[in-house]
């Protein structure tokens, strides 16, 4: 069997009831795997003592690591900064509440053996609530329209990817990055296995229906004009129905000599060309927002400490 040199990021939120679990099993498959690797724990404002046991991880096993961010700042941002402090030659993501099982990693890591770059672990059934299934594929539909890649509708937060596509965005400081986007910046190959999703260990999810239909929002603006030229044909569709009205007012004068009587035409008309008309202005103003906060420079996220075993170094002022 191949050795590799493995990265472990796991984004961290109100999840001290599973961090144990999940550090055991990965150190028990990475051993088996791996000559090098490491764990690293990113504390995202976790409100319960999520910090407090990935500190006690780290003092007990030189192979685990731990960021506390500052605040919460959000999945993608808290994986940006495990990311970019990695060590080693391949990286894999995973999520703190046990429903991507560690023992499913060598799938991931056998795939990319065959060329790839980027190898998602695609749920063979996600154990998900209906509302959260619908906006998971929400989600995943954004993402095939900005990625252009065949598998975009397999996307997870159970991924491998080699380190160095790293570079390909290691400029990117905006507030809503999106991990697959930017890999994308970097490499078409990309493919996926599938694996088992369990049921949440412990907990309840972060996400609901309105989250990811949010993170949908911020990648077709942040990452794609494809709201904008949608605002367009469809300015230009209800231009030509317009048109159509219009004429057929102006025949029916022609031809029975009375225009279009009452009043419910004239307030049917006026609301659907007020409907689209506030609704492109919404497009344009989710780009302004984007625009307007790019423009403030608010960084994707400010580390307040770093630990390592028998070393912990706390960052007043580091803004990546």
């Amino acid at each position: 069997m191949h050795r590799k040199s493995i990265s472990v990021i796991v984004p961290v939120y109100n999840s001290q009831d599973s961090l144990e679990a999940l550090s055991s099993r990965l150190c028990g498959v990475l051993e088996d795997y791996s000559d090098h690797y490491e764990i690293v724990f990113v504390n995202d404002g976790s409100r319960d003592a999520s910090w407090e046991v990935i500190c006690r991880l780290v003092d007990s096993n030189d192979k685990v690591r731990g960021i506390n961010l500052m605040r919460n700042y959000g999945q993608h941002n808290a994986l940006l900064a495990g990311i970019r402090i990695a060590q080693h030659g391949l990286i894999v993501t995973i999520d703190d509440d046990l429903q991507h099982p560690p023992e499913e990693i060598p799938k991931l890591l056998e795939k990319i053996d065959e060329g790839y770059d980027v190898v998602y672990g695609a749920p063979e059934e996600e154990a998900h609530e209906f509302s959260r299934n619908i906006a998971s594929q929400i989600t995943k539909l954004a993402f095939q329209s900005i990625m252009k890649v065949k598998v975009a509708r397999k996307i997870s937060a159970f991924r491998v990817f080699r380190t160095p596509l790293r570079n390909a965005f290691e400029n990117f400081n905006a507030p809503h990055p999106s991990i697959d986007v930017l890999l994308s910046w970097a490499t078409p190959r990309f493919s996926y296995v599938n694996v088992k999703h369990n049921e949440r260990q412990a907990g309840t999810s972060n996400y609901n229906f309105g989250k990811l239909f949010r993170h949908a929002m911020n990648m077709m603006t942040g990452f794609s004009t494809m709201p904008l030229r949608m605002a367009s044909v469809l300015g230009f569709i209800f231009t030509l129905f317009g048109i159509g009205v219009f004429l057929y007012v102006f025949i029916r004068y022609l031809t029975q000599g009375t225009p279009v009587q009452g009043f419910p035409f004239l307030a049917s008309v006026i609301s659907i060309f007020s409907g689209v008309q506030l609704f492109v202005l919404g497009v344009f103003g989710e780009y302004l927002a984007r625009m307007y906060s790019r423009v403030m420079d608010r960084p994707a996220y400010v580390i307040d400490e770093i630990k390592n075993r028998n070393e912990s170094t706390k960052i007043d002022d580091y803004n990546v």
